[in-house]
């Protein structure tokens, strides 16, 4: 990390010290801090009353196992995760991830990433991330929901409507929250918006499935306008091929893209003619396959082993949304020379900061996840206002409210990266967007909050 301001290098060397072996947790902080040395100097109450070491910390981490019972009666034990970040702005709000590569590293930076993204939709949610290190791929709809089962029934007593609302993530789709939500009402005995990515037959929201996806591909409209250019006729790689990808697949083409490569963690397909996206949509959500059986349905298309490969296919516009830091310095690289010329992260910190600084360098519009992706969560906290009215809305109005939002967000990253004299700087400016309306709820509330 390259942060320059003493007083910044300083919290950062604590968050290392006080949190070893955490690196996707430093790295994301990091993120933040190389943005703030401007907004000390022109905010010194920022540093005088300790804003920013109370931003890194989360203000409640709860960790809990998870006993639970496979098809074989065998006790199986997990760990559970919860990281309540920042709740000045609102309830805490943030997604529950089930994959095995879950710890608490993952949780925080998660979380963390959280609070500037719930800030940046305007809308009034904290941050906040939870999981387990659980692999729900090759078990049973039965052994899912005793593991879903007995997950809520410790988490349960840290969450709420008005405290704490988590939703879906990686390995947590509508099945999971299904389970998820019937034990929350059963211990609880109330229904009430606690989860949101619901199915619309018990309380959830249109376009809530969408949402990831189609906001990604509105904020890119939003770099793309900004140069006067449209997704009409653009080539598009998308990594991935879970819900984000799959919607950002069918926005894209619904705007007149190409998409021409897709992935999972496997390897990648490639087709030159534009992938079919009802067949991978056939793949992944009805026969729950790998990627590599597209080749199998649509003999044109290619397969190849490594999903990093996906990078190597020329495009004009790539769209990480996969995982964290999958676009590595050398995938950067081959994207810049393949004449690539917009990113934008569907994923959360997919891209790792020597990327980052390479399309920087090489002039690449680039859209970071805590401003791109915030499109779920905007319709979560949709789905909550829905939730707390006893009422639903149409899909035409929630699909307008999400495009006006992932607009403010991109107007409001671009004017602050504009008026700290970083024009074009969007990680700047979400950073700094993200981070100002926060900052000054706290100082709101009183240097004990």
């Amino acid at each position: 990390m390259n942060i320059k301001d003493q007083y910044l290098a300083k919290v950062f060397e604590k968050v290392i010290t006080r949190n070893p072996a955490e690196s996707e947790f430093h790295q994301a902080v990091g993120e933040v801090l190389e943005s703030l040395s401007p907004v000390i100097k022109r905010r010194p109450e920022m540093k005088e009353l300790g804003i920013i070491e109370r931003m890194i910390e989360p203000e409640r981490s709860i960790t809990f196992r998870v006993s639970w019972l496979d098809d074989k009666n065998r006790v199986r034990v997990n760990r559970g995760y919860r990281v309540q970040f920042n709740s000045a702005i609102g309830p805490y709000k943030g997604g529950l991830r089930f994959h095995p590569s879950v710890n608490l590293s993952i949780i925080k930076f998660l979380g963390f990433e959280q609070i500037f993204k719930n800030s940046l939709t305007g809308l009034p949610i904290g941050g906040g991330k939870g999981g387990a290190d659980f692999d729900p791929k090759g078990l049973s709809d039965y052994e899912i929901m005793r593991f879903c089962q007995s997950y809520m029934t410790e988490l349960s007593k840290h969450i709420g409507a008005d405290t704490d609302v988590p939703a879906g993530d990686i390995g947590v789709g509508s099945r999971e929250i299904g389970y998820l939500y019937g034990q929350y009402k059963r211990v609880k005995n109330e229904v009430t918006g606690a989860l949101t990515g619901k199915d619309y037959a018990y309380g959830g929201s249109l376009v809530r499935p969408e949402a990831t996806g189609y906001g990604l591909c509105y904020f890119v409209c939003e770099m793309l306008g900004a140069k006067g250019e449209s997704f009409d006729g653009k080539r598009v790689v998308i990594s991935g091929s879970g819900n984000v990808a799959i919607y950002a697949h069918e926005k894209a083409a619904e705007l007149g893209a190409k998409i021409v490569a897709m992935s999972d963690s496997g390897g990648y397909i490639y087709d030159e003619n534009g992938i079919d996206l009802e067949v991978v949509r056939y793949i992944k959500e009805k026969k729950r396959c790998r990627i590599f059986e597209y080749v199998n349905e649509v003999k044109r298309g290619e397969y190849h082993e490594g999903c990093r490969g996906i990078w190597q296919i020329p495009c004009d516009i790539a769209l990480p949304c996969a995982t964290q830091n999958e676009l590595d310095a050398v995938s950067a690289k081959a994207l810049v020379q393949n004449g690539c010329k917009y990113v934008a992260e569907g994923a959360n910190m997919p891209s790792t900061p020597d990327a980052i600084k390479i399309f920087e360098s090489a002039g690449i519009c680039f859209g970071p996840a805590k401003a791109a992706n915030a499109g779920g969560v905007a319709t979560s906290a949709l789905e909550m206002a829905q939730n707390s009215m006893r009422y639903t809305w149409g899909f035409e109005k929630v699909d307008a409210k999400l495009q006006e939002i992932m607009k403010n967000i991109y107007l409001n990253s671009a004017n602050i990266a504009e008026d700290y004299g970083r024009a074009g700087d969007l990680v700047f400016g979400a950073n700094v967007a993200g981070f100002l309306k926060v900052a000054d709820a706290m100082l709101a509330h009183g240097v004990s909050y």
